[in-house]
C-alpha cells in the first residue's frame, strides 16, 4: 500500500481532518488537525502505514456540507474494519437522512435488532470516518445528545445545520 492521505479543512466547528487511503476511501475523519488522534480511531493494525500530508479531493465535500449541501457528504467513499453487525451499523448510519435523526433504540430496530440498544451504541462509538458515516444523527430517547467523541456541541451544530437544510 502507498501512503495515506491526511489533510485538514477549517470549519466553522473548528479544524476538521481526514485520512484517506490511496484509493481514495477515507478510513478516518474528525473535528481534530491532530494526525494522531485520527490514527487512535482505527485498528492497531492499520496505524503503521506511511501518511502524507496533502490534498483530498474530499475536502471539497466538507466544505458543500458546511455551505448548506447536507448530502454532499453521502458518496464519499469510506473503509472500517468491524465485525459483520458493525458493518451494518455502519452502512446504516449512512442511511439516515440529514435532519431525521433516530434514538439509539429506533437504530437498533432499524438494524433488525430491537433489544441490542448498548450494540447500536457501541457501533457509533467506534465509527472511525466520522461526518460521513453519520453517527451523529443517533440520539439518546427523548432526543438528549448523547455522547460524542468530537464533543456534544459539534454534535448540536451538525444536527442544526442539517435541520435547517431540511
Amino acid at each position: 500500500m502507498t501512503a495515506r492521505t491526511f489533510a485538514v479543512v477549517d470549519t466553522p466547528d473548528g479544524p476538521f481532518a481526514l485520512l484517506a487511503d490511496p484509493d481514495g476511501a477515507v478510513v478516518a475523519s474528525g473535528w481534530t488537525a491532530d494526525l494522531d488522534a485520527l490514527l487512535a480511531r482505527l485498528p492497531e493494525r492499520e496505524r503503521g502505514v506511511d501518511v502524507v500530508s496533502g490534498a483530498s479531493e474530499h475536502t471539497a465535500a466538507v466544505e458543500a456540507f458546511y455551505a448548506g449541501e447536507v448530502a454532499a457528504i453521502d458518496t464519499v467513499p469510506v473503509r472500517q474494519w468491524g465485525t459483520p453487525l458493525q458493518q451494518r451499523g455502519w452502512a446504516g448510519l449512512r442511511a439516515i437522512a440529514a435532519g431525521h435523526p433516530l434514538t439509539y433504540a429506533e437504530f437498533a430496530v432499524a438494524l433488525g435488532s430491537p433489544t441490542a440498544v448498548r450494540a447500536a451504541a457501541s457501533i457509533c462509538a467506534r465509527n472511525a470516518p466520522a461526518l460521513f458515516v453519520p453517527c451523529h444523527r443517533v440520539l439518546r430517547t427523548g432526543g438528549a445528545m448523547g455522547g460524542f467523541v468530537w464533543g456534544v456541541e459539534v454534535k448540536r451544530s451538525l444536527l442544526a445545520r442539517e435541520a435547517a437544510a431540511r
